[in-house]
């Protein structure tokens, strides 16, 4: 049997449903939502963050830093070096990673707090969820029951139809990476 054989088209893709399209423009419009509101400081560390984190601020770096170098130890004609033991090529990057790295850390809280806040939201959506779940199967086996169906085959629907309680999940996994 040949390898073209063995495999299967790709599936057509799955169409949105309208619930999941309303969704994804209520976060969308949320988020840009969040950006607008965002304070100035906030947009410019973003703006100053992102050029750095790009081959362009890469680029210019090589060329600036090179040029310094290049001039510094003689290598360009003409050009008097005007920092040849690096002092001032040094002091310069330093102030740049101190600011960069300030910038760097404003972003990273911001980024933490919007990330903080869909933790929160996946938590409430997940304890939601299994809630709804818990009534589900009480209601399944109530009516399993009225049917006459056992639906308890194998013991463990007493377990399954309790609510989880959030701070019993967090304290066995504390206790889990204690050990």
């Amino acid at each position: 049997m040949s390898d073209a054989a063995l495999t299967h088209p790709a599936p057509e893709p799955p169409r949105m449903g309208s619930v999941l399209k309303r969704n994804i423009e209520r976060m969308r419009e949320r988020r840009a939502r969040e950006e607008a509101e965002a304070g100035w400081s906030e947009r410019v560390s973003d703006r100053i963050t992102a050029f750095a984190g790009s081959m362009t601020f890469v680029a210019i770096h090589a060329v600036a830093y090179g040029t310094w170098i290049a001039v510094n130890v003689g290598a360009v004609p003409g050009i008097r070096p005007f920092d040849p033991s690096f002092v001032m090529l040094a002091m310069e990057a330093s102030v740049e990673a101190i600011f960069l790295s300030t910038f760097v850390l404003i972003s990273q809280n911001r980024m933490m707090s919007a990330a903080a806040k869909q933790s929160d939201l996946d938590l409430q959506i997940n304890l939601l969820a299994e809630h709804e779940l818990t009534r589900l199967i009480g209601l399944v086996d109530r009516m399993a029951r009225h049917m006459g169906i056992d639906p308890d085959a194998h013991g463990e629907l007493d377990e399954i139809k309790q609510d989880v309680s959030p701070e019993a999940v967090l304290d066995g996994l504390e206790d889990a990476a204690r050990q």
